[in-house]
């Protein structure tokens, strides 16, 4: 497992802290090719939801997603500039207002709201529908959820930075 003896974090040229969730609780492999088929739907561009979960990356400070998530929007022929102003977009020139309303979604979501108010305030809601049509919000909400789902397995196992999902992921 590459683990010293006590648990403490991985050994020297490791980086994953456990081996691959999958071995162990198989309907992972499902549950992951479900939630990629209803994002795959075409009503929101792959494009959007590679941006909403390169941003939840670096929300949660996770290299693997980080990487990953960048690795996906080069392949899909994004600019340099637009992948690395993610982490600025409120002041970017490179997004569009559709973009610009995921982006602040998705940082409503993972980020705590100011003490008594809600995370997606009603305003927030209003301009995302502005956007998507029903179809599309429901999906931009699966992708939300998507890559929470992710960022635990990411945070908690410390799978390899990878840009591609075929390549090795756990030690």
């Amino acid at each position: 497992m590459n683990q010293t003896p006590s648990n403490a974090g991985p050994v020297a040229g490791s980086i994953s802290r456990m081996p691959d969730p999958t071995e162990y609780v198989p309907e992972v492999k499902d549950i992951s090719a479900a939630l990629f088929r209803a994002t795959g739907n075409k009503s929101v561009p792959r494009a959007t939801i590679n941006l909403v979960h390169l941003r939840a990356g670096q929300i949660v400070g996770n290299t693997y997603l980080t990487v990953l998530n960048t690795g996906f929007l080069r392949k899909g022929g994004e600019s340099e500039e637009r992948i690395t102003a993610v982490a600025s977009w409120q002041d970017a020139p490179y997004f569009t207002d559709a973009e610009r309303a995921a982006l602040a979604l998705v940082e409503a979501t993972l980020q705590p709201a100011p003490h008594g108010r809600e995370r997606v305030t009603d305003e927030l809601y209003a301009e995302v529908a502005r956007h998507y049509d029903k179809k599309a919000l429901a999906t931009l909400t699966v992708a939300i959820g998507q890559i929470n789902f992710f960022v635990a397995l990411a945070v908690i196992g410390k799978p390899q930075p990878v840009t591609s999902l075929a390549d090795e992921q756990w030690d």
